[in-house]
């Protein structure tokens, strides 16, 4: 079992930046660094969708991030970070990281354990 927390959402006017956290706590037996981590969004109507993870050894990003999207890890904190950049209206959505212990990383479907999100708001 993994419990996940994301921190770090708020408002920021367009152009501007954030930095969400995701602080896992994992399961006996297993080091977080055992997990792929994903960041997803998701906003009212459409379905959720992976922007960003990072594997055990590889970063992905889908098109319309990559350049404007970082995601990292901290195994020693147990923490994976979504740095976001040059941030834009359509970004807006809840944000939830979630983990996986195998493959395939990018993926929308096959993550195990979810965050309870955190709501990004860009105003234009």
């Amino acid at each position: 079992q993994v419990q996940l927390v994301e921190s770090g959402g708020g408002l920021v006017q367009a152009g501007g930046s954030l930095r969400l956290s995701c602080a896992a706590s994992a399961a006996s037996g297993r080091t977080f660094n055992s997990y792929a981590v994903g960041w997803f969004r998701q906003t009212p109507g459409k379905e959720r969708e992976i922007v960003a993870a990072i594997s055990w050894s590889a970063t992905y990003y889908r098109d319309s991030v990559k350049g404007r999207f970082t995601i990292s890890r901290d195994n020693s904190k147990n923490t994976v970070y979504l740095q976001m950049n040059s941030l834009k209206p359509e970004d807006t959505a809840v944000y939830y990281c979630a983990a996986r212990a195998s493959a395939p990383v990018w993926s929308n479907h096959g993550y195990s354990y979810w965050g309870q999100g955190t709501q990004v708001t860009v105003s234009s």
